[in-house]
């Protein structure tokens, strides 16, 4: 069985995280989303909050399972027995940094891979960190994150 871990704070999930996890879930016989709690960023939702998100938007995808984590990737990925980290990318930009964790991650567990995905282009700009900028200023986030969020994203602001 091909498992793959897609990982990332996920704070809030975007429409380019939902992209991504849809399209893994084509290519693995099981994707688990793993929502890290990344003690370096300020989080707009908590840990539980993100996962249920996830949870009621990704409910349809079956062979995806949401979960969350702390610690080092590499050692989730190995105790969920998957053998492939998926990490999506929007410019080079994303790349240099990725590659950089794919290689520490390579060095801590080499039979874990990593898999870049180009995210769709429609996609390309967005950004957690954006949506929260622009929903802060007021801005318009619809088609930007999933419907059943927009709402309290704004209120998270007020």
């Amino acid at each position: 069985m091909r498992i793959a871990v897609c990982p990332g704070s996920f704070d809030p999930a975007t429409n380019g995280h939902i992209d991504i996890i849809e399209r893994s879930g084509l290519l693995f016989d099981k994707v688990i989303v793993a929502v890290l709690n990344n003690p370096k960023k300020q989080p707009l939702f908590s840990v539980e909050e993100r996962v249920e998100i996830l949870k009621k938007t990704c409910g349809a995808m079956k062979n995806v399972e949401i979960d969350s984590f702390t610690g080092l990737l590499t050692e989730y990925a190995k105790s969920k027995n998957a053998n492939v980290i998926v990490k999506g990318l929007r410019a080079v930009s994303d790349f240099e940094y990725e590659l950089q964790m794919a290689l520490m991650n390579k060095k801590l567990n080499p039979e874990i891979e990593t898999v870049f995905m180009m995210t769709s282009s429609k996609y390309s700009y967005l950004s957690s960190s954006l949506v929260k900028e622009v929903a802060r200023l007021g801005g318009c986030i619809k088609g930007l994150v999933p419907e059943i969020i927009e709402g309290e994203i704004y209120k998270r602001f007020k």
